[in-house]
């Protein structure tokens, strides 16, 4: 499963030995994974910065998965590729995002520990402009790519709706001539043998032997028709009762030139916009990935600093499901090892009914033990 548990407990020896408890059963039981999370010792600062920080740090959460969820999704436009092969594109500091969870190590460098907590969050807050850049950098791209696919629309549609530059060509046509002019006509296939008969007659003054059929699709062909100019109208009112469409189009040769230069740009364009693109999404994603799990790394020291007390004594454990079914009876092994923690809590968790006073999240979100959730499944 790509869901973690990232829960934190009292470091005193009762708790400790409530987290051996839990690893036995579970891994007895095979409900899930789990490994020791290390969280560094930080500066704790006063309670009140703490609490101010913890709802801080719960908006930065937010805004970071939703900035990730966003990044996979433009690397698999940006690709147009399967998920699978867009899975090996996201990667933390060079690693699948799995590995990188289960051995996470604080990145000192990046993140003093020692520098005040509302320091390290301003470092993380700075994630805003990875997201500046990400709208700018993906509309253009998308723009371009829009620009294209609306070219090649033109260029795969049927014979009525089509462009016709990549169709026709100068020798088809009657061009510069004072009386005369070329249509192009869309006449059904099994009216083939209908049009070669009848086109001669349909109005006054069409040119003998001067149809040929330069284009097909399923439905039917694209002939040309030369005829002087005057009687065109006349010829589209019987072209029409005979089920033949003329379709409008006159031959400019500038046009035409234009729209190919057009189409050769943007692929130019695109092709040369798309290693960029993706490398910064590539870079900037790990980036951004990273600093997602530090902020849950924070969220978890933060809220067990608030929940337990000081001096600081805890301990982080990351659990990994092995299997959705699997994750009722874990919640109820949790419950049971650290209902101790918070009877109130443990309490709410089976009866929705009983509030826990002075709490705005539901209950569903509070546990006795401190808990956050990760999910790394971000294309799903």
């Amino acid at each position: 499963m790509s869901e973690f548990w990232l829960i934190s407990a009292p470091g005193d020896k009762e708790n400790l030995q409530a987290l051996e408890r839990m690893n036995t059963v579970t891994s007895k039981s095979n409900l899930s994974y789990n490994t020791k999370f290390a969280i560094p010792d930080f500066k704790v600062g006063t309670l009140d910065s703490l609490v101010g920080l913890s709802d801080e740090l719960g908006k930065l959460d937010t805004f970071a998965e939703s900035l990730i969820k966003r990044m996979a999704q433009s690397v698999v436009e940006v690709m147009e590729d399967s998920k699978g092969k867009v899975q090996e594109n996201l990667l933390a500091n060079g690693v699948d995002l799995t590995s990188f969870v289960t051995h996470f190590e604080w990145d000192m460098a990046k993140y003093p520990a020692k520098q005040p907590l509302v320091n390290v969050v301003d470092t993380l807050a700075k994630l805003a402009q990875i997201e500046s850049d990400l709208k700018s950098r993906t509309a253009a791209y998308s723009a371009l790519k829009t620009a294209l696919e609306n070219l090649e629309k033109r260029s795969t549609g049927n014979l009525f709706t089509r462009t016709l530059s990549d169709i026709v060509s100068k020798e088809d046509f009657v061009l510069d001539s004072e009386y005369l002019v070329t249509l192009l006509v869309i006449v059904p296939k099994p009216s083939y043998a209908q049009w070669r008969k009848t086109y001669e007659s349909l109005s006054d003054m069409v040119v003998p032997r001067s149809t040929k059929l330069i284009a097909e699709d399923n439905e039917g062909g694209l002939f040309t028709v030369t005829l002087f100019r005057k009687v065109i109208d006349d010829f589209k009112i019987k072209a029409k009762e005979n089920k033949f469409t003329v379709r409008e189009f006159f031959y400019d040769e500038k046009e035409i030139k234009r729209e190919r230069e057009e189409m050769t740009r943007l692929l130019s364009d695109k092709k040369q916009q798309y290693g960029p693109l993706l490398r910064w999404l590539k870079v900037n994603f790990s980036e951004a990935f990273v600093a997602w799990i530090h902020i849950k790394a924070l969220r978890v020291f933060v809220e067990s600093v608030l929940r337990y007390g000081l001096p600081v004594n805890f301990q982080a454990v990351l659990l990994q499901p092995h299997k959705k079914s699997a994750t009722k009876r874990l919640r109820e092994v949790l419950n049971s090892v650290f209902r101790h923690l918070d009877e109130v809590a443990a309490a709410s968790i089976l009866d929705a009914s009983v509030e826990i006073p002075g709490l705005q999240l539901s209950n569903q979100d509070y546990f006795p033990y401190v808990y956050f959730h990760i999910d790394l499944g971000l294309l799903d």
